[in-house]
């Protein structure tokens, strides 16, 4: 069985709430629901965790090392400010695709660098709760490749 982390950063908590114009309607929750659904079509098993904390994100990172075949990961606004979980990621060495609601490069000038994008496999942004999905299985494409 396939094993994957996913991970969600600062201020997902609030999907459905928070600036719904740039990220949707759908809750945490919602998106939660809709990738068990997938990974049991697809045989896959998540372990799935939100933190507005940095650390939180690195601890489970390192904990899920021997367990997980990869990662699936919205930062939020980590991916441009957090050299500490692109070294988390890089030292567990599992395959990671970054993912984003939002089309990051059609917004603010600082919201274009992604600190870890080159430590993964690839990135899915702009499709809304859709990039969850697409990003899902794109890893979990690139992970049975391997």
């Amino acid at each position: 069985m396939t094993n994957i982390l996913v991970l969600h950063g600062p201020n997902l908590n609030l999907l459905g709430l928070r600036e719904p114009d740039v990220y949707g309607r759908m809750t945490l929750e919602d998106i939660n629901q809709h990738l068990q659904t997938l990974a049991a079509a697809h045989s896959v098993k998540l372990r799935i965790v939100q933190s507005n904390h940095e650390g939180v994100l690195i601890d489970t990172i390192h904990e899920v090392r021997a367990w997980a075949n990869g990662i699936l990961i919205n930062p939020g606004a980590f991916t441009h400010t957090s050299y500490a979980l692109r070294d988390a990621i890089a030292a567990v060495d599992l395959a990671t695709v970054e993912v984003h609601l939002s089309n990051v490069y059609a917004r603010e000038a600082f919201r274009h660098h992604s600190v870890l994008a080159a430590i993964c496999v690839g990135q899915m942004s702009g499709f809304g709760w859709r990039s969850y999905e697409w990003g899902f299985l794109a890893l979990l494409a690139h992970l049975q490749e391997e």
